[in-house]
């Protein structure tokens, strides 16, 4: 039993200096945090494989996952700790600053690195080393007495027993205060929320093309057309989302240019701004996935900004840069062709939300969006291929990332029952900055039948289609494919996200029942 109570100590001790570092943290370094360092650091190391497989497992709650897989780790450990220091005195503290040095390492690393922030792991690990040893201190006087008193009086330990449970779980209480306190209070950070709520975005100078007339079918169970901004998925490698005030943000365009150029939140919301709908995906996309999301953004083309800075002759590559450090190569020329490249401020009628990049992003039509999303931008270094590499190129993934033809299936769900007869199917396709031509469904592997395609609303959006199929009592399988404007068509041959995207049809399974 002594046992279990200093493991439980060690993992109080362990909470109490997390949340203090996590606390302060939210004053002194909203946007690095010992917990969010350690997180980045593992995220950074972790071979591609393994992000697949979270990603595919856990979607877009691969973050939680993480943050849950942590705790139990340093739960255990910080449990290891307890055992140890009750058996020898400061062997338990030892392994606490074991923690301190692997946190501060984690920090260092960190391109949000501040002294503050520096402080933090070192600053958790001395009050978890205090709070461990005032516990197991407690705990020993309390094996004391009772060796002491022996069985002739079971009672005479009361006193200290009640002490140390009061002090375990009167600390107990409060990390759990602490923690909920912290999470609060770092999701609102330096007031970025309410800078927000209140910022107003500029009348677009381009406003929107109008949505055309039956762009969206009107099936039942679809996706939406244009995507609200809290189903919109998130996938990056930001442990906490990166809290900017835009009061403080600048933008550098560096590298290879004629001359430097910085812009400030202010000066890129008085440029001419325009609107557009553009779907953006994710590489980690499974055929029949849904990360990928269409909505309408805000912003002004990055091509204007690269011409005052100048790119010369030679450069082929973007490198934009996150405030977390993240990285992302863009083909040169995708960013100055016609195509409307922004660096949004706005998505879907308000301010980017905290998570999707506030308070400015990339959003680049054709590209998935590790070449070329990049969330809370502070970066354009103008470089080359054979220069520099972005974030994902050295882990596995190739260095640019056309998104590739594909369709999905969103009526019915795969598995659903359908009553013999005519079946509706609806779905999505997309062939960014070409547009999609046609959409065909067979089934049982038998022949291909056209699908009413809806209009786009332009050629860098999904498409909506459906098709009335009759089917008779059975189980069927189903397959779409889609055909882009220039007449290539999806390929059937299955592949896997990595490196480039994954191909594919989209199969389901409809039991047609009685």
């Amino acid at each position: 039993m002594p046992r279990l109570w200093a493991a439980a100590a060690g993992v109080v001790a362990a909470g109490t200096g997390l949340v203090a570092s996590e606390l302060i943290a939210g004053f002194v370094s909203p946007s690095l945090s010992t917990v969010t360092a350690l997180g980045g650091a593992v995220i950074d190391a972790v071979p591609p494989g393994v992000k697949d497989w979270a990603v595919s497992l856990f979607g877009t709650a691969d973050k939680l996952a993480l943050l849950a897989g942590m705790a139990l780790v340093i739960s255990a450990l910080a449990a290891v700790s307890g055992v140890v220091e009750l058996r020898r005195r400061f062997a338990g503290a030892a392994i606490f600053a074991v923690f301190g040095m692997v946190g501060l390492a984690a920090v260092l690393t960190r391109a949000q690195v501040t002294v503050s922030a520096v402080v933090l792991p070192v600053l958790a690990a001395g009050i978890a080393v205090l709070v461990l040893r005032r516990l197991i201190g407690r705990l020993a006087a309390w094996q004391l007495v009772g060796r002491q008193a022996g069985v002739q009086s079971e009672a005479a330990d009361q006193p200290a027993r009640r002490g140390f449970f009061q002090l375990l779980g009167g600390t107990a209480a409060a990390v759990l205060g602490g923690g909920a306190l912290a999470t609060a209070w770092r999701g609102g950070a330096a007031g970025v929320n309410e800078l927000r709520r209140t910022l107003r975005l500029p009348t677009p100078t381009l406003p929107a093309a109008a949505i055309p007339p039956g762009a969206d079918i009107g099936l039942a169970g679809m996706e939406p057309l244009v995507t609200p901004n809290p189903e919109f998925y998130r996938i990056d490698t930001a442990l906490s989302v990166p809290v900017i005030d835009p009061r403080e943000w600048r933008l550098k365009v560096t590298g290879l240019v004629e001359r430097e150029v910085e812009l400030d939140f202010a000066a890129l919301l008085a440029k001419p701004m325009r609107e557009r709908h553009v779907t953006i995906a994710c590489v980690s996309n499974e055929v029949g996935g849904d990360l990928i999301g269409n909505a309408l953004w805000l912003g002004w083309p990055v091509r204007e900004l690269l011409a005052m800075a100048g790119p010369k002759p030679g450069a082929d590559m973007v490198l934009s840069r996150s405030s977390d450090g993240w990285t992302a190569g863009t083909p040169l020329d995708v960013l100055t062709d016609s195509r409307d490249a922004l660096l949004a401020v706005g998505m879907n009628g308000e301010p980017l939300p905290l998570e999707h990049g506030f308070p400015v992003r990339m959003v680049v039509p054709g590209l998935y969006g590790f070449v070329s999303a990049t969330k809370w931008l502070t970066e354009l270094k103008v470089t080359r291929f054979a220069d520099d590499v972005a974030y994902w190129t050295p882990r596995g993934w190739s260095a640019r990332g056309p998104i590739k033809i594909s369709s999905r299936i969103d009526v019915p769900r795969n598995g659903r029952s359908a009553p013999p007869g005519r079946v509706e199917f609806g779905g999505v396709a997309w062939a960014q900055h070409t547009g999609i031509g046609k959409v065909e469904l067979r089934v049982d592997r038998g022949s291909w039948q056209q699908a009413d395609l809806a209009p786009g609303i332009s050629v860098d959006t999904w498409y909506q289609w459906r098709l009335g199929i009759d089917l008779q009592p059975g189980q069927h399988e189903v397959q779409v494919r889609a055909t882009d404007l220039r007449g290539a068509a999806q390929t059937e041959e299955r592949r896997s996200v990595a490196p480039d995207g994954a191909t594919g049809f989209h199969t389901i399974r409809v039991d047609v029942n009685l």
